[in-house]
């Protein structure tokens, strides 16, 4: 059976991934769809509900996105949220102007029409988190106004005659204190959501439209051994079987050991059609004497698609490539407007030369976490569905400076004391992401009677839901202490180890 679909189309806000997550976690398949996309392929999808999300800029400006006021009569449900708000105020005939006074943080919200449907369960004064600039001055005719606060008149509208909801406050932060509870309103109530999805029926209908798709084509998958690439692999495996082969390829920048484990994972475990590609003197070539990290990234992602191009030619005729990116890779690959975070992950930047007739993504909808429970369904051990994620430039994203096999071996050392201290401490499922960073800082030190001039080891440990957001692990000091002797006395050439305290934002995961 078909799944139910909510459609969020993105203005550029913040916190548009975060919408689709509380969507999804009430049991509703939700997409994330640019705003340009025309009100016929909107409706062509058959969404039972549209959110519109927030965005930074005035709607009534020329420059800013808009899509049509058709959207608005689709006769499907809609909800606005801070800038969609205003967005839907403008489209349906209201006013949008500058705030009197701006509202940021938490405000006192207070429902004036508590019988509507959106409201149910709610408290009739609540807190609620703003970030706004401008304002629904006037809400448009057939609107009326359901809640208020001390600095917005309007800070809730409706029309409930043609399913048209607004709020200017963000319900999908964890400081709206009923926000959830009217997501849900909206999900159950106004678009009539059973709320029943669940990955295992995800899974099957995905596998059933790749199968669809591909046909009788062949089909490589760049497949780097972690958890996003091997849940992509399996699921197409499962589609189409032996027409697919997994190509992996070594660049020299994996983890301890970590080649070793991904040919025997695939072959043994998976039977898959695995082909290793041991490129390790073609990458650290190209990266000798490279600094810059975008650098490296480029050389990186541009060697890759060499190698598959080369490897792909001895298979014969390809198809497809297929490719693990999840939902935040897409986010910070930058789509539009949007800031670009990860290059590597950006797939409108692979050489036009490349011999594939279309890329697939069968996760690029997921969030890590999703992807994990997918990987579940499809029955890959638990030892592999959490195993630590893994940038696909590998270790290059955490050797800062000019990399070098001498750098990689002594990376992949620290790291490997570093897990194994983790995981012996029992912390390995409670952290998102833990890994070590072979710094471009060297500093003086003291070993036995001699004084030593070598590198600094960054330690890092992050916990985080959907990996757009993070926070440090207060990792135990013992914990620390024994990492921090273990790698100084077991890994020539270091004499000091730190620890990053830092979130997401305003620092990002990785290093580099």
């Amino acid at each position: 059976m078909e799944h139910q679909l909510v459609v969020v189309l993105d203005f550029g806000g913040q916190y548009s991934h975060l919408i689709a997550r509380r969507v999804r976690d009430l049991g509703v398949y939700c997409e994330v769809k640019p705003y340009t996309l025309a009100p016929a392929k909107l409706a062509a999808m058959r969404p039972v509900g549209v959110i519109l999300t927030g965005g930074p800029n005035s709607v009534y400006l020329a420059t800013a996105p808009r899509c049509t006021a058709e959207v608005l009569s689709l006769g499907i449900p809609v909800l606005g949220i801070c800038y969609g708000a205003q967005l839907m105020a403008y489209l349906a005939g209201g006013r949008v102007a500058t705030a009197p006074k701006g509202e940021y943080g938490r405000v006192s919200l207070e429902i004036t029409a508590p019988e509507l449907p959106l409201f149910a369960g709610v408290e009739q004064t609540s807190t609620c988190w703003m970030s706004h600039t401008d304002s629904i001055a006037e809400p448009p005719p057939g609107f009326a106004v359901t809640a208020q606060t001390a600095n917005c008149p309007c800070a809730a509208m409706a029309s409930v005659e043609r399913g048209l909801y607004a709020v200017q406050f963000h319900p999908e932060v964890q400081h709206t204190d009923f926000g959830n509870r009217m997501l849900e309103n909206f999900l159950k109530t106004v678009c009539g959501c059973t709320c029943d999805w669940k990955m295992r029926g995800y899974a099957e209908q995905t596998i059933a439209a790749l199968r669809e798709k591909i046909g009788e084509k062949r089909v490589i998958c760049a497949l780097s051994g972690g958890v996003d690439s091997t849940v992509a692999a399996v699921m197409v495996h499962r589609a189409i079987g032996r027409q697919l082969t997994c190509i992996f390829v070594d660049h020299g920048l994996l983890r301890k050991d970590e080649g070793d484990q991904v040919e025997k994972i695939c072959k043994e475990t998976f039977q898959m059609n695995f082909i290793r590609v041991n490129a390790q003197a073609e990458f650290l070539g190209k990266l000798a004497g490279v600094s810059d990290p975008e650098q490296k990234r480029r050389i990186i992602g541009e060697t890759f698609i060499r190698v598959f191009e080369r490897e792909s030619k001895k298979i014969g005729k390809v198809g497809y490539l297929v490719q693990g990116t999840i939902y935040p890779d897409v986010i910070e690959s930058g789509a539009g407007d949007s800031a670009v975070i990860k290059s590597h992950h950006n797939v409108g930047a692979l050489p036009d030369v490349v011999d594939f007739e279309e890329i697939i993504e069968p996760l690029r909808m997921l969030f890590k976490d999703e992807v994990r429970r997918l990987g579940l369904e499809l029955g890959i051990s638990e030892s592999l569905v959490w195993r630590q994620p893994f940038p696909g430039p590998g270790l290059a994203v955490r050797i800062l400076g000019e990399i070098t096999p001498e750098k990689a071996a002594l990376l992949q050392e620290a790291d490997a004391i570093f897990r194994e201290e983790i995981a012996q401490a029992g912390l390995d499922r409670e952290i998102s992401q833990y890994f070590a960073v072979l710094t471009n800082i060297r500093s003086v030190g003291v070993m036995g009677d001699g004084r030593t001039y070598d590198a600094t080891i960054a330690l890092r440990a992050v916990t985080t839901s959907d990996f757009m957001t993070a926070e440090f692990v207060p990792l135990p000091y013992d914990v620390l202490g024994r990492v921090s002797s273990r790698i100084v006395n077991e890994v020539p050439g270091v004499n000091r180890v730190v620890y990053d305290v830092t979130a997401k934002p305003p620092a990002t995961i990785e290093w580099e």
